[in-house]
């Protein structure tokens, strides 16, 4: 399976979860290419204790604009702050859901 040239020069996020209690553990790396970012999650999920898989913590690949090899923490905020921008455009206006009543 070949890689588009989009997939080889964008920015992946790698994204520590928890399963079990759907907690986010933050950016854990921010990679160029999606094939290097799949690369780095085999590596952190081989370096992972079993106590650590069993309670439920896993990592997953986000195609990202943040860049590659900025600090995780950073990425986190900035993630963090990107999602919660989206999620408030996507709620509906609660005025235009519960119009003022007109006498």
């Amino acid at each position: 399976m070949s890689l588009t040239r989009d997939e080889t020069k964008a920015s992946y996020a790698i994204i520590r979860h928890n399963i079990r209690t759907y907690e986010s553990g933050g950016v854990v790396l921010v990679a160029k290419g999606k094939e290097n970012a799949e690369l780095k999650v085999k590596h952190f999920e081989t370096g992972q204790s079993s106590e650590d898989r069993h309670a439920g913590w896993r990592y997953f690949v986000e195609k990202s604009d943040l860049k590659a090899g900025m600090d995780p923490a950073e990425a986190t905020n900035l993630r963090q702050m990107k999602l919660e921008m989206r999620e408030s455009e996507a709620q509906p206006d609660s005025m235009s859901l519960n119009p003022p009543r007109q006498n």
